[in-house]
């Protein structure tokens, strides 16, 4: 079992004491958004759990836990997603030099194999244009490619409250991403400058495979299997996306707790106090 921490929030930067509690206790209860009532149980024990995938904007309140972690025996990869976007899309991300800090200091404990970079979403703006995107991966993958061996990109999709989410910020944003020609040029331009800077590139959730940017998995059992010697089998995980290419996993996290505040984010739940940055220190899941 491939444990997913986690799509729905990030529970690096806001529930790092909540994961490393319900590790302890060897299981956690997961909350179906659809269905109303006691969350079934999750075992997080050594022997049910085959690797976690971390994903996060800012691990550093995981990283003083990673030795606990580690000296487990649990296999884990961590995917962290870094853009630079303007405050007004992003308002409480860290910044790109922040961001550069702790792929660095986590790159020095678990090396840059188990680290991939996300740039996502590509989101086309009349401030985010194909140019800004172009300039801004070239300084990130400049950045960050020591630290990281991989970076997956992909193209924002207009869900529909994402996209009332930015207008009523009074942010137009291309519901097509710039469409079929400007994505592919690019990804182009991505592509020479992960060549470059020796990064393997991804694409996640795209129709097309464009200038030799292969489709991609950010949960990957072939990664997973030649990192730690396992032997995972490949099963499409069929709560994602038709075009998502991930293997099965778990997630654990739950929707309507991340403090980032992202206007383009599809978890954001539309409520009173969404994007506010809650208190860090505690956790804020009541189910483990």
């Amino acid at each position: 079992m491939i444990v997913s921490v986690s799509r729905r929030c990030d529970v690096p930067a806001f529930q790092a004491e909540w994961f490393m509690a319900a590790l302890r206790a060897g299981a956690v209860g997961v909350a179906n958004p659809f269905r109303p009532g006691p969350p079934p149980r999750v075992s997080l024990r050594r022997g049910d759990v085959d690797a976690f995938v971390f994903w996060s904007r800012d691990v550093r309140p995981l990283l003083p836990h990673l030795a606990e972690l580690e000296s487990g025996g649990f296999p884990s990869i961590f995917l962290l997603t870094a853009t630079g976007y303007p405050r007004a899309l992003e308002p409480g991300v860290p910044s790109v030099a922040e961001a550069a800090a702790f792929f660095r200091e986590l790159a020095a404990r678990v090396g840059r194999r188990r680290i991939a970079w996300r740039y996502d979403p590509v989101l086309i703006t009349p401030e985010t244009d194909s140019a800004f995107h172009a300039r801004r991966f070239a300084e990130m993958a400049n950045l960050l490619a020591p630290c990281a061996s991989r970076v997956i990109v992909s193209f924002f999709d207009p869900y529909p409250k994402a996209l009332r989410r930015l207008r009523r910020s009074g942010i137009e944003a291309d519901a097509a991403s710039g469409g079929a020609e400007a994505q592919a040029a690019l990804l182009a331009g991505f592509a020479a400058v992960a060549a470059r800077e020796g990064l393997e590139i991804r694409s996640c959730a795209e129709a097309a495979s464009w200038a030799g940017v292969a489709h991609g998995k950010c949960v990957d059992e072939e990664l997973l299997n030649e990192l730690f010697g396992l032997d995972l089998s490949y099963r499409k995980d069929p709560a994602q996306r038709k075009l998502c290419l991930c293997t099965l996993s778990i997630d654990i996290g739950r929707y309507g707790e991340c403090g980032h505040g992202c206007l383009y984010c599809y978890a954001r739940r539309e409520k009173p106090g969404a994007g506010r940055l809650p208190d860090r220190r505690r956790p804020s899941h009541r189910d483990a």
